[in-house]
């Protein structure tokens, strides 16, 4: 059975950092396409970045490009999104997601507030 389960959000200031955490269990992270998304409130879920089988390549939003990075740890089984100069229209809940044999999982969710 697959499980994601995010961390790491909180409340920030713009211009901070912050590292999510995606901890998956029944699939291997660093073998599979997988996916951060958010959703601002009253707003639809958008895509915020992707990476690929093997790890190599990562796509990404425009309003996140040159500021968020994802990586994955083949020991800890985990996805992170590094997010950097955070804007207050990052304000959103983030999901991790991974299609998977046909079956598309998600995570509960972590909530991300930036506010000064």
């Amino acid at each position: 059975q697959v499980r994601l389960v995010e961390s790491g959000g909180g409340l920030v200031q713009p211009g901070d950092s912050l590292r999510l955490s995606c901890a998956a269990s029944g699939i291997v992270v660093p073998r599979i396409n997988m996916n951060w998304f958010r959703q601002a409130p009253g707003k639809e879920r958008e895509l915020v970045g992707s990476v690929t089988n093997g790890g190599s390549d990562t796509t990404y939003a425009d309003s996140v490009k040159g500021r968020f990075t994802i990586s994955r740890d083949w020991a800890k089984n985990t996805m992170y999104l590094q997010m950097n100069s955070l804007k207050p229209e990052d304000t959103a809940i983030y999901y991790c997601n991974v299609l998977f044999r046909g079956n598309n999982y998600w995570g509960q969710g972590t909530r991300v507030t930036v506010s000064s």
